[in-house]
């Protein structure tokens, strides 16, 4: 076997062991041996072209189209043109099963059942990296750049596997990586011919090992660097959304404690889902659906890195449930009822309800935990599927009784604030900072809460990396960005500093009111908010977070002029978008230039630069050229889903916000049915331009009404003295992008999405950015010609 062979195998190996690590993710994991043999005719083709030899593009591309082929005849074999060929049926049955899989994906836990679009993911990907890889490691001989594809099929797996197995994975995935660079480091070995050195010591009748011996001393040093890399694996700690404990509800049911398992390692995920799916859909009896936080469990223990729930005793679901903690009689509430239907494919261990809950009815095997007032799953039972009823207490609480409450008992204070001695300094003095001139700890609490939401320049942003070790809180404070598990942890943590006991409570924030009276929760309003303790009303929440959820309005001023964010914005309103100014790409329009209120350009982001000594710059550009080769057809998607998260994400909420903010809406909404074929006329006012859209767009009654709601505000910040901030204009948007996407055809919905018309806008604002520097060269060029008698 020739030395290119041997390396042309290596790194089929290679990409095929590290795909092992995806199989605690599916079952049965049968998968895996197509994916080997369509791996090996991949190879073998790329083995023959380079045998001819072909050019290296060809030879990459021969092994991309019979790839190709494959995939066409295992997955679309009845669209196909001769059951092998694919065209514009073959395509369109390959997106629709990618599809399924992404729906599958997030459907199932892990693991998942090998449907046809897991499949099709599964060994989709493994060939695309094996192909990276055999291009790489082969074709133009660069073993070493070959293992940044094998490290993203591998970063894919550990992300989302947690089994006990994992270092298993981690040893197959570097063991294949290694055999790939000594069996390249030898073929190059060989092309130099006998290794020099002194006479060999040999017995009689041996072999000498000649030039095999730097390889053996290679494999030697490899396994070494291995089982050294494995030592730490063991030891690995987590940060500040790190899952504690080993879960929950799933044991012998007969125990009498709860571990400690942290819910919020897949609510970063929730709130980056690129479509909001239905989590619980609630009834309640409430005449104010904007404070019903459905809270599922409290995160009480504080390490200095994570919160996670207290390893707490837990009983038989009584009935009623006791009088919460510390609720004194003269606090005003209200008892409400809600009936609450769960997805069946949600399945949660603990129970979502508002709180304080007073009483639950629900079928299955459930247990209460006394502190938290919270009821879990036992003997696996979840809520997939789940309808009950909750009966809660709403309790109003004045600020005056909040301001008058006395100190905690001593127990109180002693469990719910203390901080580790890990904890950074700057967190308490910050807290101190703020608060300074405080008369009473709720003062402190509403100073903290205005800080975060209002005051301290932070920005709501869900693609901010999770933060580990001791410092995360720091970094969150002087970074000023984050989501809400930063905003929660943060003020949790400080108001501990403080002598104010606090927690951090896990849930979903208010939902969207539907038509019928119901009230829809999806994924993105998953949430996080700290709860406070006050002696005579108990625990008290708290809204931290920049336009998320509802500010309580025991926080709120009465002064006309506060700049305390208005409780009545929905949850539904915000998205991941990182800044709360809208694209500067977007054109400014004549309304917008009327009103003053034409966006400004979002803050550039700071580079960070290493030591310039670091090796790997060839990996580094390898891996630079191969991500702008994928994004560049996929630019105009990618700045249209910017431009819609910007336009409809987080955004100031006094008065003087109210125009950009609405005015962003609106071009979002006509950007989006231009995306659609209905091209925006900016003659039109825009009560006949909603009408035009939802004439042309026939879209659905709720739709239209959606349309002409964004529509009345428009002109309401137009034509009113005092323009105001209308609540749920993001999600009434939201709301006309899911009916255009339900009227239109495949054919406009894939324009839309991979080639959105509305993206021409960047070629005008380009356009009239050239425009502007050449006429203010044109201006300036005259004054610098010499007065007419001056000498040169």
């Amino acid at each position: 076997m020739s030395g290119r062979a041997r390396l042309a195998l290596c790194a089929a190996a290679a990409t095929l062991l590290t795909a092992c690590a995806l199989l605690p993710l599916v079952s049965p994991a049968t998968w895996i041996i197509q994916a080997a043999f369509l791996l090996a005719v991949q190879t073998g083709v790329g083995a023959a072209t380079r045998r001819v030899p072909l050019p290296r593009p060809l030879t990459v591309a021969s092994q991309a189209l019979v790839t190709l082929l494959m995939m066409t005849l295992v997955f679309a074999r009845e669209q196909a043109l001769a059951g092998l060929v694919p065209g514009p049926e073959a395509f369109r049955h390959l997106a629709d099963l990618l599809q399924q899989g992404g729906d599958d994906v997030s459907r199932y836990a892990i693991p998942a059942p090998l449907s046809d679009g897991i499949r099709l993911m599964l060994i989709g990907g493994v060939l695309v990296i094996g192909l990276a890889v055999d291009t790489l490691a082969v074709t133009f001989r660069s073993a070493a750049p070959a293992g940044l594809p094998l490290l993203a099929l591998y970063s894919v797996a550990a992300g989302l596997s947690d089994s006990g197995a994992d270092w298993l994975w981690f040893l197959l995935a570097a063991g294949g990586y290694l055999m790939l660079l000594l069996a390249e480091g030898r073929d190059r070995l060989a092309q130099w011919g006998r290794v020099f050195g002194g006479a060999p010591r040999t017995t009689p009748g041996a072999e000498s090992s000649g030039p095999l011996a730097p390889v053996r001393t290679g494999r030697r040093i490899g396994a070494v660097a291995l089982a050294v890399a494995l030592l730490p694996l063991p030891t690995v700690s987590g940060g500040l959304l790190d899952a504690a404990g080993t879960g929950v509800g799933a044991g012998n049911g007969g125990g009498g404690t709860i571990s400690a398992v942290n819910p919020l390692v897949s609510l970063r995920d929730s709130l980056n889902v690129g479509e909001d799916r239905q989590v619980l859909s609630l009834r309640t009896n409430s005449d104010d659906v904007s404070d019903l936080y459905l809270r599922i469990v409290s995160l009480d223990d504080f390490d200095g890195t994570t919160w996670k729930p207290s390893q707490r005793h837990i009983v038989g679901v009584p009935n009623p449930f006791p009088t919460p903690t510390g609720l004194a009689a003269d606090v005003k509430r209200a008892e409400i009822q809600t009936r609450i239907s769960a997805a069946d494919w949600y399945a949660q261990d603990w129970l979502p309800m508002p709180y304080p809950p007073s009483g639950v009815q629900i079928d299955g095997s459930w247990r209460y935990e006394p502190v938290g007032m919270t009821i879990v799953g036992d003997r696996g039972q979840n809520t997939r599927g789940a309808t009950y009823q909750v009966n809660s207490v709403q309790v109003r609480p004045t600020a005056e009784q909040l301001a008058a409450a006395p100190e905690p008992p001593a127990a109180v204070r002693r469990e719910y604030t203390k901080v580790p001695d890990a904890l950074p300094a700057v967190v308490a003095r910050t807290a101190r900072e703020i608060t300074s001139g405080s008369n009473s700890h709720y003062q402190e609490a509403v100073k903290l809460q205005d800080y975060f939401a209002v005051t301290g320049g932070f920005q709501y942003d869900t693609q901010v990396q999770v933060g580990t070790g001791a410092n995360a809180i720091a970094r969150f404070l002087r970074d000023k960005r984050g989501f809400c598990v930063h905003f929660s942890f943060a003020m949790a943590a400080m108001a501990r500093t403080l002598g104010i006991p606090a927690r951090v409570a896990v849930g979903f924030a208010p939902g969207t009111p539907q038509a019928d009276g119901t009230v829809s929760v999806g994924l993105k309003d998953a949430h996080a908010w700290p709860e406070l303790y006050f002696q005579g009303v108990g625990w008290t929440r708290f809204e931290p977070t920049p336009n998320r959820g509802s500010v309580p309005s025991y926080t709120q001023s009465d002064s006309p002029d506060s700049s305390v964010p208005d409780p009545a914005l929905p949850s539904k309103a915000s998205t991941a978008a990182p800044s709360t100014a809208p694209s500067a790409g977007q054109s400014c329009t004549a309304q917008e230039r009327k009103l003053e209120a034409c966006p400004s350009r979002s803050a550039a982001a700071t580079a960070v630069t290493g030591d310039g000594g670091l090796r790997g710059y060839g990996a580094l550009a390898w891996s630079l050229g191969g991500l702008v080769a994928l994004l560049v057809p996929f630019a105009p998607s990618l700045w249209r889903r910017r431009t819609r998260a910007v336009r409809l994400g987080a955004h100031g909420r006094t008065e003087a916000d109210a125009a950009p903010h609405t005015l962003a809406v609106w071009a979002e909404l006509t950007d989006t049915a231009w995306d659609f074929g209905i091209t925006p006329d900016e003659s039109q006012t825009p009560r006949q331009a909603a009408a035009r859209i939802t004439g042309l767009g026939r879209l659905d009654p709720t739709a239209v009404a959606a349309v002409h709601r964004v529509a009345d505000a428009v002109e309401q910040v137009l034509y009113a003295p005092r323009p105001r901030l209308t609540a749920g204009l993001a999600a009434d948007v939201r709301q006309v992008i899911a009916g255009f996407r339900t009227t239109a055809g495949r054919a406009t919905r894939l324009r839309a999405l991979l080639a959105p018309r509305s993206t021409v806008r960047v070629v005008w604002a380009a356009s009239a950015w050239w425009t502007s520097v050449t006429a203010r060269a044109a201006a300036a060029r005259p004054t610098l010609r010499k007065p007419s008698g001056q000498r040169g």
